[in-house]
């Protein structure tokens, strides 16, 4: 059984003139001919094709897949093995490329440009991207949503680092002075109130006391953010709460 040239170009999925160029550079000849001159494919014809096109996809130029398919006692089964070996490298390396992309789409995503392990030990365990969605139902319309992103993105590891310490050293003032029984509404949990809404207009976006109080009832109203808050010390949600209603009174 043979083919002609339009059909192989079909099952192929090349274009005629490619293999017009094949048999012109010796590449492919094909092994019938009719009467009238046309060219004819056998099978065996279309496997070599087949070896071509593979090399091909492996940026192998013609004069080499030449060479390679031309080479002596080499068969079929040697070049796939070949193709096989090639093929699940370049495999490796795209899925390391892919890895990277979906890298970078996460932290353009979710404002978080940091390599996996830069994350962990940032956030540990903590995934920003598993809250994502439902941070842009409830925020995405906000101006401040977009600010944050935006700066967020920016951010290197040593940044994410000075927040977080910044933001722990934060928590801790406020967890010692509820600890020690000093009052919400009194000078140094107001301070220390202030110093939270500095925080977060510093790093994150605009936040005056009318956004710091909506942040407060937020943070006792979502048992979310009451329960990571309190993970500090219990009781430092309602605390903290209290606290910038305070400072927005003073202020």
């Amino acid at each position: 059984m043979s083919f002609s040239v339009g059909q192989v170009a079909r099952l192929a999925r090349v274009t005629v003139r490619t293999l017009h160029h094949y048999d012109e550079i010796g590449l492919l000849h094909p092994t019938e001919r009719t009467r009238a001159g046309y060219r004819r494919y056998t099978d065996a014809d279309l496997v070599r094709l087949q070896q071509i096109l593979l090399y091909r996809e492996l940026d192998f130029p013609l004069e080499e897949i030449a060479v390679i398919l031309d080479e002596p006692h080499t068969d079929e089964l040697t070049h796939l093995r070949r193709q096989h070996a090639l093929l699940t490298s370049r495999a490796r390396h795209l899925g390391q490329v892919i890895t990277a992309v979906e890298h970078a789409i996460a932290a353009r995503t979710n404002g978080v440009a940091l390599t996996p392990e830069e994350r962990f030990e940032v956030f540990g365990d903590f995934r920003p991207e598993d809250h994502q969605e439902e941070v842009e139902r409830r925020w995405g319309a906000d101006p401040r949503y977009a600010e944050s992103r935006r700066r967020l993105a920016s951010y290197t590891k040593a940044d994410w680092l000075e927040l977080k310490a910044e933001a722990e050293a934060i928590a801790t003032g406020l967890a010692e002075a509820l600890k020690a029984g000093l009052p919400a509404d009194g000078e140094h949990a107001v301070d220390l109130a202030e110093r939270h809404r500095g925080h977060i207009e510093r790093w994150f976006y605009a936040c005056d006391h009318a956004m710091h109080l909506c942040l407060a009832r937020l943070y006792v109203t979502d048992a979310r953010f009451t329960a990571a808050i309190d993970a500090t010390v219990p009781g430092l949600a309602a605390y903290l709460s209290a606290a910038i209603e305070a400072n927005a009174r003073r202020h």
